[in-house]
């Protein structure tokens, strides 16, 4: 029985297995492991969960990565030399956290992994041009040390097919949000960029990104040499934002768009505060982000009756407190629904790993603006791929 195009149908099968998700995010700040008990459309039982963190080399290696793929954009040569040597860090650090998670689990073994890599690149789709995207991550070297099958490049099929390749999550997060005894509600990720799924009463999933959160904070924080990120939001208490700059930064036709839409991590970078004191500078961004999300949810076609916040930005205290400011419905954190918040996105790529084994749609109209249900995901298996 297939699955109608944005709503996830109850339907109940045997075929559960343990399947591993990996992510590592736009953030750049860990690898992020989860195993879960899955058959692709529910998850009966949640397994042992990692964070890898990386280490200031690795993490340099994969931030030339990045700024050598937005150099290249698509035109010429790629950067072989920066993705490689990013590709070896992937490989390096997944095994690592594959390791610990498999040290945890006993008996309860991975039938496969769903591996997302690490986006150096994404360009939206327009109404006049398919969109592009790019994660880096070595499957073959990954299969050899590893010896499962697993699924990965989950976007590129979306793109080719008309989506935004981006959010992909809003399958898993219907499967976590059923769980639970609400009438509707909005399930938001606060990583690099933002991106929040939308149930509605009916079952139907809307799902975008609704503008910048943690990236140009962290990107601001760095460039002052004050760390990678405002641990806790505590800066931004000590700032002061600058409403006329954030009317102007929100007047941006771009969050007058309609969803589906997709960003790349600097579509909105920290340059938009440039002149600004570093205390000024983050409150301001972190009252960017929230303000974002609240435009964003303006565009739902109903009110959410709860937010439920996901990702590290969850731990932002100050993007929480300007968000609760700027909507009317309640805003709970993912732990306090009963979440693993720091596993949400790995688990959700061992889910669409079963998902694409099983041949369900991993995207729909609605979430990615596809013009068919896609199954997205290149299975890699003794040495071969399927598409």
């Amino acid at each position: 029985m297939s699955e109608s195009i944005g709503h996830l149908k109850d339907i109940t099968t045997p075929d559960f297995l343990w399947v591993a998700g990996f992510m590592s995010g736009t953030s750049i700040d860990a690898v992020d492991a989860a195993l879960i008990y899955t058959d692709g459309r529910t998850v009966k039982e949640f397994g042992p969960t990692v964070e890898r963190k990386y280490s200031k080399t690795e993490r340099d290696v994969l931030k030339k990565a990045v700024e050598a793929a937005r150099t290249w954009k698509w035109d010429g040569d790629q950067p072989t030399t920066e993705f490689t040597r990013a590709c070896e860090v992937i490989t390096a650090t997944h095994l690592d956290a594959y390791r610990q998670l498999i040290a945890q689990s006993g008996d309860r073994v991975p039938a496969f992994i769903g591996v997302h890599g690490q986006t150096v690149i994404h360009r939206a789709a327009t109404p006049d041009r398919y969109g592009k995207t790019l994660q880096l991550v070595d499957a073959a070297a990954l299969y050899k040390e590893l010896g499962i099958p697993l699924v990965y490049d989950f976007r590129s099929k979306d793109v080719a097919s008309g989506g935004q390749g981006a959010p992909l999550a809003p399958a898993y997060h219907a499967a976590l949000f059923k769980r639970l005894n609400y009438r509707n509600g909005a399930i938001l990720n606060l990583g690099g960029v933002a991106n929040i799924t939308f149930i509605g009463s009916d079952g139907d999933l809307i799902a975008f990104d609704t503008g910048p959160a943690n990236g140009p904070i962290d990107e601001w924080m760095e460039r002052h040499g004050r760390g990678a990120m405002d641990v806790d939001g505590k800066i931004a208490l000590k700032g002061r934002v600058q409403n006329e700059l954030l009317k102007k930064l929100i007047d941006n036709d771009w969050f007058k768009k309609p969803p589906p839409k997709s960003l790349d991590r600097y579509d909105f970078s920290a340059n938009t505060v440039d002149g600004l004191s570093f205390e000024d500078g983050v409150s301001t961004l972190t009252a960017f982000s929230a303000k974002s999300v609240a435009v964003g949810i303006e565009l739902l076609p109903d009110s959410p009756e709860i937010i439920i916040v996901c990702g590290g930005g969850r731990r932002n205290l100050s993007i929480l407190k300007f968000l609760k400011e700027y909507v009317s419905c309640d805003v709970l954190t993912s732990e306090e629904v009963g979440w693993r918040g720091d596993s949400i996105e790995a688990e959700a790529f061992g889910f669409l790993a079963a998902r694409r084994m099983r041949g369900l749609p991993t995207s729909w109209s609605s979430t990615t603006g596809v013009k068919q249900p896609v199954s997205g995901g290149v299975i890699f298996d003794k040495g071969t791929t399927l598409e």
